[in-house]
């Protein structure tokens, strides 16, 4: 029987609970994840691409899926990435009505480019419907207890970076 791989990309600036909860969420209907973060030149994060790598590999370690995660990153067209590792499906989170527009272009855009490849949208629980990566890192950067809202590591790595 063939593996069920699917890819859950994102910028992951910093990883959240929210993202981890999606993570689980897939991996009840997926045998294998693909944790992937595109390469983005335009954005300005606030972690770079090895330091998100770390904190996600580091925030899963503890958790019983981890065997069948992989965190990577990847340059290009997010299809060509899931073609190339065997995924058939995209899983994108959507929290709100306003994810929704800015989803479904995506997911059209890329089934205009690989017709073999479907995007699923999977909602967080209903804890971490409120909470985004941005929303953390305002927090954070103004020393807001985030302590609930991402891994311990990554709650480290924001003190570090606003030193608090």
């Amino acid at each position: 029987m063939e593996k069920r791989i699917a890819i859950y990309p994102g910028a992951f600036d910093p990883v959240t609970y929210g993202h981890i909860d999606l993570m689980k969420r897939a991996l009840r209907i997926f045998d294998y994840l693909i944790v992937a973060i595109g390469e983005n030149p335009a954005k300005k994060p606030l972690f770079t691409v090895e330091e998100r790598l770390e904190m996600i590999r580091k925030a899963l370690s503890g958790y019983d899926f981890f065997d069948r995660v992989e965190v990577t990153s990847f340059p290009g067209l997010l299809v060509d990435f899931a073609a190339q590792k065997g995924a058939k499906v995209i899983v994108r989170g959507l929290r709100a009505v306003s994810d929704f527009e800015y989803e479904f272009q995506l997911a059209l855009m890329n089934r205009k480019l690989n017709r073999q490849i479907d995007t699923i949208f999977l909602m967080p629980g209903f804890r971490w419907f409120f909470i985004c990566s941005t929303i953390v890192k305002e927090a954070a950067r103004f020393g807001g207890d985030v302590s609930d809202l991402v891994p311990p590591n990554v709650e480290e790595k924001l003190r570090e970076k606003f030193n608090y």
